[in-house]
């Protein structure tokens, strides 16, 4: 089976991120031996006055191969890793989507791609996940974050949203590498600029303070732009800079 986890709203301003304990269940899955994981990503959503957050209103979302036997099993113990693990005070959501029975993969992805533009309600959420028989369910405070929860699911499922939670340690800050230097060590699946264009093997890039890779094509994607440093007046590239990987 080929599903999506996703977790969000389990944090308050004093514990560990929500992306700790999405990286845990992952780990948990595959140490318990029920299948093979995916890094997660984060997933922004709204940020506005009406709806309650700790501090960027963002879920977190991984994919996993896990056999049929043992989903159940899964479950369950997402379930109570989240009523045991998540802050107090928080109002944490689990969604778990198994994308070989979603009838309508469309209907999720514009369900997430609303809740970046427009304030959504439980209700909502609810509805759809009835509509699309998704696991949906909240554990704890006033469960808002099945909306997160859900949301998230649609948009990993659109393979254009996110970044991956983590940074690259690949080398000191200014050092160049080459393309194929940096694929290897990060085990990103393409090198972009901001334009879309996958650079070369050979090409220089130059290693900035945050080395991060967001989901771009169903990719992990490590995205660079220009950086005219070369003697000869040659272009040269940089991994991008947080303030310019925050649309992702």
């Amino acid at each position: 089976m080929n599903i999506l986890v996703c977790i969000d709203d389990t944090d308050n301003i004093e514990s560990r991120g929500t992306g700790s304990l999405a990286s845990e269940l992952a780990d948990a899955l595959q140490n318990n031996g029920w299948g093979h994981c995916r890094p997660v990503t984060r997933h922004q959503m709204l940020l506005h006055p009406d709806i309650p957050y700790t501090s960027h209103n963002s879920s977190m979302c991984f994919t996993a191969e896990i056999r049929p036997e043992f989903m159940d099993a899964f479950t369950g113990f997402a379930q109570s890793y989240l009523q045991q693990e998540s802050a107090a005070g928080s109002d944490p959501g689990l969604c778990i989507v198994d994308r070989d029975r979603l009838m309508d993969p469309d209907t999720l992805m514009a369900f997430g791609r609303k809740a970046k533009t427009t304030v959504l309600f439980k209700v909502d959420a609810y509805q759809l996940a009835e509509r699309l028989s998704v696991h949906l369910s909240e554990h704890g405070g006033t469960g808002l974050g099945v909306i997160g929860a859900l949301a998230g699911c649609g948009l990993r499922l659109t393979g254009n949203d996110g970044r991956f939670r983590g940074k690259f340690q690949v080398g000191e800050i200014g050092e160049q590498l080459t393309v194929a230097d940096l694929m290897q060590k990060t085990g990103v699946d393409v090198v972009k600029n901001l334009e879309g264009d996958i650079l070369q093997d050979d090409a220089p890039v130059y290693i900035g303070k945050n080395v991060k890779a967001v989901l771009q094509d169903g990719r992990s994607t490590l995205l660079v732009f220009p950086e005219p440093r070369d003697e000869a007046g040659e272009i040269c590239w940089q991994t991008c800079t947080k303030q310019q990987l925050r649309g992702y």
